[in-house]
């Protein structure tokens, strides 16, 4: 199987999605928490990829791509560290762009007190950054193009 043709999975792009919806949750909660807490932007949205990040590898283990990779904990570990690998050149991609839209273009949205700016520019570092991840935790993390035949 080619490695076009592995990344094609509806099913498996969908849970993809899903789960990035379910990081993004947490992301957001932690980033909004910590910035109200006096916290600057680009130091909370590191530790709200970080959460992220643990929370959507055991999700995508578990559900996403149960069906590949083996199951004992010395391969659990390796797909653990190389998705850190992944979502760290992901993470870098949406730091860079949640960075050029925040400060690039100071806009102040408030709604309830809340600047909703930095959820702005944090969806377009997350949308860039979720298409490096998807191909690259495919491809390197659980190797799809591997088990599929």
């Amino acid at each position: 199987m080619s490695f076009v043709d592995a990344l094609r999975s509806r099913v498996r792009f969908g849970k993809f999605v899903s789960v990035g919806v379910v990081g993004a949750v947490c992301y957001a909660t932690v980033l909004v928490t910590l910035t109200q807490a006096g916290v600057l932007p680009e130091i909370a949205t590191l530790v709200g990829i970080e959460t992220a990040v643990l929370v959507m590898f055991a999700v995508n283990e578990s559900w996403t791509f149960a069906e590949h990779g083996a199951g004992d904990g010395r391969s659990l570990l390796g797909r653990l560290a190389r998705s850190h690998g992944v979502r760290a050149a992901g993470s870098l991609t949406q730091f860079v762009v949640f960075v050029a839209i925040f400060r690039g273009a100071s806009v102040t949205v408030l709604l309830a007190g809340l600047n909703l700016w930095l959820l702005v520019a944090k969806g377009g570092g997350i949308a860039v950054g979720m298409l490096v991840n998807y191909v690259f935790e495919s491809l390197f993390t659980w190797q799809v193009h591997l088990d599929e035949s």
